[in-house]
């Protein structure tokens, strides 16, 4: 079993920073993908971010590019999400999630389906 635990999370006001990270876990944790979403109250669970664990290439939603960046360091199973510029519509519960290398998925990245472990979440709250 695999498992991601979030840390990071907090109160910042427009315009601020914060950094998350992601620690995985677990005898079998070989992803091909790790991604962040976040789910903020009343709306569906979306995409921020994906980066492949071993090339390192990422991706990120329109609404956080240039703002967010996504990083791993494979030694430590940690996936990192800096967030710059953050703005109140970020304010949300951002999780991170893992897929496994070796079951063939058709979903991309951003999909949620895709991903087979999930962390508990952390809240980020921005204030304006």
């Amino acid at each position: 079993q695999v498992q991601l635990v979030e840390s990071g999370g907090g109160l910042v006001q427009a315009g601020g920073s914060l950094r998350l990270s992601c620690a995985a876990s677990g005898r079998t944790f070989s992803p091909s993908t790790m991604g962040w979403f976040r789910q903020a109250p009343g709306k569906e669970r979306e995409f921020v971010a994906a980066i492949n664990w071993s090339l390192g290439s990422t991706y990120h939603a329109d609404s956080v590019k240039g703002r967010f960046a996504t990083s791993r360091d494979n030694a430590k199973n940690t996936v990192y999400l800096q967030m710059n510029s953050l703005k109140p519509e970020d304010t949300a519960v951002y999780y991170c999630a893992a897929d496994h290398l070796y079951v063939p998925r058709r979903e991309t990245f951003s999909d949620t389906a895709r991903y087979d472990y999930w962390g508990q979440g952390t809240q980020v709250t921005v204030s304006s």
